[in-house]
């Protein structure tokens, strides 16, 4: 770590406020490595997240203080944000909503920290909402001091909204502790334990996680099923999630026998993997998503729309297809059922990839970078 962040002996260390709101799309998880990587090196940390998102995430286990927000646009965040930001070197906010609110509660004192903003996605939706958050998300991106995006898409986004200085920061998940020598048999016995506790015993198991909210591409994923029924023999879809529209997908499935099973809410996703022949993500748009990142790392053949940053994040190691197109996704799928040498050649490339992305260290280390540089700046 750079002495510049190192407090003299009897002074109190570097204190970073870090401000995420729904923690959707890895955020959480993030800024969860990110203050437990910021705590260990002895920095004073203090995480301001609603409670929902602090439980999802174990926020409050990361060694930070932490102080609870209402929602991101309660007014009494506000209050909060003012309070909190008053002892901080260095405020630091992970998302749109978080960002805006931040910037807020800056514009209102005289002393201000210098405001690091992470985009990990983009502002979607169609009408004055959309349009006013847009507008606002742009006004942020020229008050923050950096603005970090998550994938190229998002620091050109940034650039183009005025951004002094954006800079490309991809996060990442942590991999799964594999054994120093490789357990072929013991592999193979795990993976017929959870098929058979899955009911998916000699079927090709194709795994979906995500929210069942609209927002996912499941409505599309159902319709390329229907092409699947004539295989033999013929795969089943896992979707792992929760959601509203989980009752409109359940009458669908139903009503037209769809080979398709909603698993809700799990937290066992390296479980379901292991499981799977083929990993399938539909969204219609990704930064770096952390099922992606999952399925790589575990070598798990990935099918994914060639969306935002995904097809940065996985280079030649996936088969990507357009989005909201199940023709080409069911050819796709077919295609690679077929081929257990292009299946074995997917997981290679999988396990090779996911090692060049940039490990927890790495990314904290780049964080840390930037804070050294802009505390350096105001001396």
């Amino acid at each position: 770590m750079s002495s510049a962040l190192l407090s003299p002996p009897g002074q109190p260390s570097l204190h970073v406020v870090l401000v995420v709101g729904r923690g959707g799309g890895g955020s959480g998880a993030h800024v969860r490595s990110l203050a437990a990587g910021l705590v260990a090196r002895g920095l004073r940390v203090t995480v301001c997240a609603p409670a929902r998102t602090a439980a999802v995430h174990d926020l409050s286990m990361a060694g930070a203080r932490f102080v609870p927000l209402a929602t991101c646009t309660d007014p009494a965040t506000l209050t909060t944000l003012r309070t909190v930001c008053a002892s901080a070197d260095v405020l630091h906010a992970h998302g749109a909503t978080a960002a805006r609110q931040c910037a807020l509660a800056l514009r209102m004192r005289r002393a201000r920290p210098p405001l690091v903003v992470t985009w990990h996605t983009r502002t979607r939706g169609s009408g004055a909402a959309a349009r006013m958050a847009r507008l606002a998300e742009g006004r942020v991106a020229r008050e923050a001091s950096v603005l970090l995006g998550s994938c190229s898409e998002l620091v050109d986004r940034a650039r183009r909204s005025g951004a002094r200085d954006a800079r490309l920061a991809p996060g990442t998940v942590a991999g799964p502790r594999r054994a120093t020598v490789p357990d072929e048999a013991g592999d193979e016995e795990r993976r017929n334990k959870i098929r058979a506790e899955l009911g998916c015993v000699g079927v090709p198991v194709l795994l979906s996680v995500g929210r069942l909210d609209g927002t996912r591409g499941h409505s599309w994923l159902l319709h390329a099923t229907r092409a699947w029924r004539v295989l033999e023999p013929r795969p089943v879809v896992l979707i792992a999630g929760e959601g509203g529209e989980r009752r409109v997908l359940q009458r669908r499935i139903d009503a037209e026998n769809l080979p398709v099973r909603l698993l809700g809410c799990r937290d066992d996703v390296p479980d379901l993997l292991a499981a799977a022949d083929v990993a399938l993500l539909t969204t219609p748009w990704e930064s770096r998503a952390v099922f992606a990142q999952q399925a790589l790392r575990a070598g798990v053949p990935l099918v994914a729309t060639a969306v935002g940053g995904t097809p940065e994040l996985v280079g030649d190691a996936a088969e990507l297809v357009p989005y909201a197109d199940p023709a080409a996704l069911a050819g796709a799928v077919a295609r690679l059922l077929g081929d257990r040498v292009r299946l074995a050649e997917l997981a290679d490339r999988g396990r090779r990839q996911a090692a060049t992305w940039p490990t927890e260290e790495q990314a904290i280390a780049q964080v840390l970078a930037v804070y050294d540089e802009l505390t350096q700046r105001g001396r």
